[in-house]
């Protein structure tokens, strides 16, 4: 009824500072072990419920490789992992960015490590800790001052899942310099039996530098009964901007946990997302945005839509701290429930610490609208495809805040499920 800690070969444990940071990470976990009701972050998702099954960490090494075919509609640069293992022999990148494997970057560039673990409090964030204890699956990649890619780059994430309960650890470090743009796609999606058991427990930590801009969308379709956890930690400096999608429709367990440090006057965070989901899943959207100093912006839609004894959580916070003047902060979460039995749970936070500021927030919760249903089926329309023109319309606002209009089709067309069935 817990993960199964195993003694598993990592490379470079010899190395005294990653040895020192992973014991750290092992010794978090096994203090505070995996959430339960009674810890207040996680007390809707009840993520214990789901560990019922022992999960084994594995790790394979670099050199072990997939043969993914998984693509994405529109044009793109593609980074490949396979079963939480990166495959540079499937990669392609342009000229101006820089991808190693996590380790190999820890190895051969002492000067990221100052970046491993800055942005996560393994005592915090349990599953970051597990991440950290087994560090060694992941990429570094660094984008060069004054780079403008105009084509997005894609992690795939691909699960086979050839045994079930394995947890697969990534770890991401991504450092942009000053006065550059990148957008990153994530998908998270499988092959195999469709009741695959396995995790999949990601750490991106982000540092965006001084007018840069980071763009960043997930869509999230593991198996329905995988467990997906991702913790993405990003610090913005002056001027700097992180803007994020996340679509959230597969898995039986998933959270997907932002944290965001706005560290320099002019830095913006724009967090969005959307969540789907049916059967007994439990689907969860966690922000946690800090204003470190004045005139920086946040702002937050998240819009969610259940069915059947599904269950979707949003927690968002919102700290503005001493002398962060002229600091703007909005958050808004709305869910559409389509049975009697769904569930939301919804915890919007303000800790508001300085004066001369603007933040807002909001929550609510609301079924079809059954005169416009009435409306489309009285001039023909079947009444599921009435309910999905009616969900697409329900999620269009949040879908438009992707200011790319191929990803933004390629999110519309990952909406299409089985969620009316």
């Amino acid at each position: 009824m817990t993960i199964q800690l195993e003694n598993i070969a990592l490379i470079s444990n010899d190395l005294p500072w990653l040895h020192n940071l992973r014991e750290q990470g092992l010794l978090s976990y096994k203090k505070y072990g995996i959430p339960t009701a009674k810890t207040e972050n996680w007390k809707y998702t009840k993520p214990n419920r789901f560990f019922e099954q022992n999960f084994t960490p594995v790790s394979r090494g670099n050199n072990v490789l997939g043969n993914s075919s998984v693509t994405v509609p529109f044009d793109c640069y593609y980074v490949y992992f396979e079963n939480g293992v990166f495959n540079p022999h499937l990669s392609n990148l342009p000229q101006g960015i820089e991808i190693i494997p996590i380790i190999e970057a820890i190895m051969f560039q002492p000067n990221i490590r100052d970046k491993i673990g800055a942005l996560v409090d393994v005592d915090k964030y349990p599953f970051a800790a597990l991440n950290t204890a087994y560090l060694n699956e992941g990429i570094y990649l660094h984008v060069d001052s004054n780079v403008d890619i105009s084509k997005p780059i894609v992690f795939i994430y691909h699960t086979t899942a050839l045994n079930n309960a394995e947890l697969y650890n990534v770890r991401n470090l991504i450092v942009i310099d000053s006065n550059s743009s990148i957008k990153i796609a994530e998908l998270y999606c499988y092959d195999g039996v469709i009741k695959s058991s396995y995790v999949i427990n990601v750490v991106n930590e982000m540092f965006i530098a001084n007018d840069a801009k980071l763009y960043h969308y997930k869509v999230q379709n593991d198996a329905f009964k995988a467990g997906h956890i991702t913790f993405n930690a990003a610090k913005v400096c002056r001027n700097g901007k992180y803007n994020s999608f996340c679509l959230q429709k597969g898995a039986d367990m998933a959270r997907h946990e932002t944290k965001v440090f706005l560290s320099e006057e002019g830095a913006i965070a724009d967090i969005n997302g959307a969540y789907l989901m049916n059967g007994w899943a439990t689907i969860d959207i966690t922000t946690d945005i800090e204003h470190q100093k004045p005139h920086t912006i946040s702002s937050q839609l998240i819009k969610g839509v259940v069915g059947g004894q599904a269950k979707g959580v949003f927690q968002g916070k919102i700290h503005i701290a001493p002398n962060a003047i002229k600091t703007e902060g909005y958050q808004l979460h709305k869910a559409m429930l389509l049975s009697d039995d769904a569930e939301i749970d919804v915890k919007p936070e303000l800790e508001i610490y300085a004066d001369d500021v603007k933040c807002s927030h909001g929550s609510a919760c609301g079924e079809l609208d059954q005169d416009q249903l009435f409306y489309m089926r009285s001039r023909g329309i079947k009444e599921d495809v009435a309910k999905q023109l009616l969900i697409d319309a329900y999620l269009n606002d949040v879908i438009a805040k992707v200011d790319d209009e191929k990803i933004q089709d390629w999110i519309k067309l990952s909406l299409k499920d089985d969620l009316l069935k």
